[in-house]
């Protein structure tokens, strides 16, 4: 289980870090291989190797009528690994998708990551905030 924030600097050549905490558990769990996807809400999507093929396969058995879908996720899917400095490549196309500067954050999500550039997801956090709670959890609390 993934959990947690961490503001991360990304270089010019677009690697960036992983933090320890998660490193070492992504070490385990699938020996540093990852995949990186386009998300349309404007982050990247980081997953285990062995979580992102299910998904996968799931999203492939999708019908044809969610073609523009499969390309999303599917068509800017990427293998990486984190390198022996702890870093990950994120290829320029991804870059440019998530519009991520140097300054970015990486949010553990329970089985997987998403990666935003800072500065929007502040943007996306106060529209969330604005909007108030979705109807569906009025039932929720601490």
């Amino acid at each position: 289980m993934y959990q947690g924030s961490s503001s991360l600097s990304m270089d010019a050549k677009g690697r960036m870090n992983v933090p320890q905490k998660h490193r070492d558990a992504l070490q385990m769990q699938c020996e540093g291989a990852l995949t990186l996807t386009k998300h349309p809400n404007g982050c990247l999507l980081m997953f285990p190797r062995p979580v992102w093929e299910q998904h996968r396969e799931k999203i492939a058995a999708w019908p044809m009528s969610a073609r523009p879908w499969q390309r999303i996720f599917l068509g800017f899917a990427t293998d990486v690994e984190i390198d022996s400095a702890g870093r990950i490549l994120v290829s320029p196309e991804l870059r440019e998708a998530a519009s991520l500067s140097k300054e970015v954050m990486l949010l553990g999500m329970g089985s997987h990551f998403e990666i935003w550039d800072s500065t929007l997801l502040k943007v996306e956090e106060e529209k969330a905030i604005a909007a108030g709670m979705p109807e569906s959890l009025n039932e929720f609390s601490f």
